[in-house]
């Protein structure tokens, strides 16, 4: 007997909506350390930040407080309060900063809390964070301090994943942290490393975080190239044609037009430059109602296999034979080239990934940036040797 199907759950979003209870916001939380506990890596920078604190701004603050109720017991007014007020300024930072901290906190539990409640209600599993996330796609594995966190996952008809990401480039002065929303699917097969570039949110150039070869690029039938610029590994083209067939287009078009696509592994993986595990119901009504178009076509892909793949195992499997060698009696029937086994599935290594490629954009903003701050420079130095 086949096992039965698991239970459909309705759409249900009251979750992100209703009042929360805040001692079950401090419940949720409580659990979520308990099972997550502080490493010995944070503990460290915490009790560094303390020993600074200690260090160094307690003896300022009480200097600043002496130096007030000296100024105050002193008598003196105009000049003398003017020239303290200066040393009032790290207590008025603090005095907003801190309620704005607690504030935003406050509000970033309860969301998340929020947040796994939707997912349970759903029928949905929730975590609340994962360092550096196992996933192949192209903006999981750059920068550092690498991040997923608010992920929502379910598991049938197959496993999907909605989450927010971040990392870090750069250093000091010139550390950039970039955030991402992602969705990731789990497909049945591996599948060509294909890029759907949207059109519709960009900017200057594209906003993915890699540039691929020109010479990569494929146009498709009728107006998706309107929507998505496509890139597949050269020689892959009639693959990227049997796997978006109008009727997947059409899906493409209508529910992701502005999600960057990339199908790598097999994963499939849905790109927004916003959250995308929100407190907000329309952005997960888009995002369920997408994925759920999409995934009624996935099942076309699981029977797609690479020639190349199979060509190279059956080289493998059947060497040509040598002159001299003894062959086999004759067979009653003839029987398929290389059919001893069936299709694996699998992506011959030139597949597998797209080649990167160079951005013209980048290199005009170089020049750009680099022409506004030197040209002055540049034209003091000739006025210098010229006109003195």
């Amino acid at each position: 007997m086949n096992p039965a199907p698991p239970p459909q759950h309705p759409f249900e979003t009251r979750p992100l909506t209703e009042p929360v209870d805040p001692r079950a916001v401090k419940e949720f939380w409580r659990a979520v350390k308990a099972q997550n506990p502080t490493s010995g890596a944070q503990v460290a920078i915490m009790i560094v930040v303390g020993v600074i604190f200690a260090l160094v701004f307690l003896p300022a603050i009480g200097m600043t407080l002496f130096g007030l109720i000296a100024v105050a017991g002193s008598g003196e007014s105009g000049f003398g309060a003017l020239f303290s007020l200066p040393a009032l300024i790290p207590f008025v930072i603090a005095g907003v900063g801190i309620p704005l901290f607690v504030i935003s906190q406050r509000k970033n539990r309860e969301s998340t809390y929020r947040i796994a409640r939707f997912a349970e209600a759903n029928g949905m599993t929730f975590r609340p964070f994962v360092s550096d996330p196992p996933l192949p796609g192209m903006i999981f594995h750059l920068g550092h301090s690498r991040m997923a966190s608010q992920l929502v996952r379910g598991q049938h008809p197959r496993f999907v994943e909605f989450g927010n990401y971040r990392y870090t480039t750069g250093s000091g002065k010139n550390k950039t942290t970039h955030n991402w929303g992602y969705v990731a699917v789990k497909l049945d097969v591996p599948l060509p490393n294909i890029v759907l570039d949207a059109l519709g949110n960009n900017s200057l150039g594209s906003n993915l975080p890699s540039t691929f070869s020109k010479d990569q690029r494929l146009s498709l039938e009728g107006d998706f190239d309107q929507h998505f610029t496509l890139y597949c590994p050269s020689g892959y083209e009639a693959d990227a044609l049997y796997l978006f067939t109008p009727d997947i287009m059409a899906r493409f078009i209508d529910h992701a037009a502005q999600l960057d696509v990339e199908i790598v592994d097999d994963w499939l993986f849905l790109y927004m430059r916003r959250p995308a595990s929100t407190t907000d119901v329309s952005t997960w009504a888009w995002l369920f109602g997408t994925v759920g178009a999409l995934m009624t076509k996935f099942d076309q892909w699981a029977r797609w296999r690479d020639d190349r793949l199979r060509l190279a195992q059956e080289a493998a499997q059947h060497p040509v034979a040598q002159p001299g060698t003894a062959t086999a009696a004759p067979l009653p029937f003839a029987p398929p080239v290389g059919m001893l086994t069936p299709p694996a599935p699998g992506v011959a290594p030139q597949g597998r990934r797209l080649r990167k490629g160079f951005s013209w954009v980048t290199l005009v903003i170089i020049v750009v940036v680099f022409g506004v701050t030197l040209l002055p420079q540049l034209f003091g130095m000739l006025s210098f040797f010229f006109f003195r």
